[in-house]
């Protein structure tokens, strides 16, 4: 008896753990991403290695699709820095110093333009490895120049203004960023001081404070989109929350000014939240996403970031902010190919444009790894 009372027992849990079973492979069938995967320190790593060594391979067999230290580039290099830093895997940052060496540790040659100097970020944090002057001699170099000039120009979008002043937001990013960490190497606080000072130029003219959200230049400034919203671009309003952040990634504790830089990091990235699509990306034309209804990785990669990093640094609330990094982050891995290539990235422009699955560009890599590396950080801290 005792037999016979036990088998049926055996045999409902054999058929539940089948039934489980095939419950699991039709969920992982319908969404191989599983956030459980996904989010978890070895995994985030593992698919920045991807993204990042499909970059070198690509270097490595077709070459430099554009200039060593343009700006483009330059984006990338950030992120490559912060992947090496992560993994502790000294070839992504020999293969930054190797393109150092290449160019002699110089910008651009349009000196004065933020777009040519943006590489200086990376050779500044190599600086502050490596301890080798020769990798921030030129920029400091120019930095001393940018710092001993007035700029008193109007921003208006003419006359090739851009040259000489940081009149469009993407600017942002590259400039006040670039002698932000030149003041963190050098220990001169004059770099930052010249770069908050720019920074609020810049903003007095391009901010609307009651969007909470940058136009791309003075050309934008009254431009609507179809839907009869202002122009706010995805990727250039993500080139400016990047870019805040890591101004105050450099900026002391008690340096004088320092609360207005946060709540204006906190205003945009609350924004920037309520703006946040279905499918956690945001679309290339902010206030009015059903124009270009598809993911963008650039703009999206650099809020990740920024959002992750705000958390990280105790600005943002991780119960407000953390549900959207991680759908941002999703929205970003579904789009990585199996070769490491990252999709949907917007190519280069001003303004919203059209994206496909198979559009990459290396500053879209760059916003992919800065923002991995944050979510490594603070899910190896939680």
């Amino acid at each position: 008896m005792k037999l016979l009372q036990t088998q049926p027992n055996k045999i409902s849990i054999l058929v539940l753990t089948f039934l489980i079973i095939v419950q699991a492979v039709k969920a992982h069938k319908s969404n191989p991403v599983s956030r459980d995967t996904v989010f978890s320190p070895h995994s985030v790593l593992k698919i920045m290695k991807r993204v990042g060594d499909w970059q070198l391979q690509y270097w490595q067999t077709k070459g430099f699709t554009h200039k060593k230290t343009d700006w483009t580039n330059a984006a990338l290099y950030t992120g490559l820095f912060d992947l090496s830093k992560a993994s502790g895997d000294e070839r992504y940052d020999n293969k930054l110093i190797e393109i150092g060496n290449e160019v002699n540790w110089n910008t651009g040659n349009n000196r004065l333009m933020a777009d040519d100097y943006c590489v200086g970020q990376t050779y500044s944090l190599l600086y502050m490895k490596y301890k080798r002057p020769e990798m921030i001699a030129p920029f400091q170099h120019l930095g001393d120049s940018i710092v001993s000039l007035p700029f008193t120009e109007s921003l208006e979008w003419k006359n090739n203004i851009q040259d000489r002043e940081w009149a469009w937001c993407d600017a942002l990013f590259m400039g006040p960023t670039a002698l932000a960490y030149l003041s963190s190497a050098t220990g001169d606080r004059k770099y930052l001081d010249k770069a908050t000072t720019l920074w609020w130029k810049t903003t007095a003219y391009l901010y609307d404070p009651q969007a909470h959200l940058y136009s791309r230049d003075g050309s934008y400034l009254d431009k609507k989109e179809k839907n009869g919203e202002k122009v706010f671009w995805s990727r250039g309003n993500g080139w400016v929350l990047a870019g805040l952040a890591r101004l105050l990634e450099n900026m002391p504790a008690n340096y004088t000014g320092r609360e207005k830089f946060v709540s204006l990091f906190k205003d945009m990235a609350a924004k920037i939240a309520s703006l946040q699509q279905p499918d956690g990306s945001w679309h290339a034309s902010l206030l009015d996403p059903a124009s270009y209804p598809i993911k963008e990785c650039s703009g999206t990669g650099f809020y990740c970031y920024a959002i992750l990093w705000g958390m990280n640094h105790g600005l943002l609330n991780k119960q407000q902010y953390l549900p959207v990094a991680k759908r941002a982050w999703l929205a970003m891995v579904t789009a990585v190919k199996p070769n490491g290539m990252l999709g949907y990235v917007q190519p280069i422009g001003g303004s919203p444009d059209k994206v496909t699955e198979d559009s990459n560009e290396v500053y879209g890599t760059g916003a992919f790894l800065l923002a991995g590396a944050q979510l490594y950080q603070y899910l190896d801290e939680h």
